[in-house]
């Protein structure tokens, strides 16, 4: 499957944040998120392991109680049912990779 990022439907979560679904299959999914600077994803959990990529911009990300600064080029993974959230230093870009896929994001 080739998905090309014009042909991708942009989804406003809330104000300051919006999302696309890039590529899904399989047991994998694929997300862009972009937040505009101060916007939130608030601290949260789900039964999906995660990898976030910093594509632009900044993010303090928590991860299980601890907090750190996290740039371009910067990755986390986070495990099954672990509490995370971030908070865009500066208007910014994360991709996320979820598996299994996030249903609730259909």
């Amino acid at each position: 499957m080739i998905v090309l990022n014009k042909n991708v439907k942009t989804e406003t979560i809330e104000e300051g944040l919006t999302r696309k679904i890039l590529a899904r299959g399989g047991k994998m999914m694929l997300v862009e998120v972009c937040f505009k600077k101060g916007s939130r994803g608030y601290v949260h959990t789900h039964p999906h392991e995660q990898i976030s990529y910093v594509r632009k911009g900044s993010f303090e990300f928590e991860l299980d109680g601890k907090r750190e600064v996290i740039s371009v080029g910067d990755s986390v993974y986070v495990p099954a049912d672990k509490p995370h959230g971030v908070l865009a230093l500066e208007d910014s870009v994360i991709v996320d990779t979820f598996t299994p896929q996030r249903e609730d994001f259909l």
